[in-house]
C-alpha cells in the first residue's frame, strides 16, 4: 500500500511544481492544465484541482515515517 501511496504523492508534487513554476510567469491554472499537464498526465480538469488541494509534501513525509519505523520482529 506504501509504494503506491509514494508514488501518487510524488505525481502530486510533481503537478504542483508545474503550477508554482508556470504560475510565476503570469499564466492562468486552465492554461497550464491543458497546455502542459494534461498531455503529459492525462488526468481529468477536476483531479488536476483535486490534486492542487492535497499537502502532498506533509503526506509523503508521513508515509516515509511509517514505513521506516523499526518492527517488533525487527533487531534494531
Amino acid at each position: 500500500m506504501a509504494y503506491n501511496r509514494i508514488n501518487f504523492y510524488r505525481k502530486v508534487i510533481d503537478i504542483q511544481d508545474i503550477v508554482l513554476k508556470n504560475s510565476k510567469r503570469g499564466v492562468t491554472q486552465k492554461w497550464i492544465y491543458e497546455n502542459i499537464v494534461y498531455p503529459q498526465y492525462r488526468i481529468s480538469r477536476a483531479t488536476y484541482y483535486n490534486y492542487l488541494g492535497i499537502n502532498a509534501k506533509a503526506k509523503l513525509r508521513k508515509v516515509n515515517e511509517i514505513i521506516n519505523q523499526p518492527t517488533l520482529f525487527e533487531s534494531v
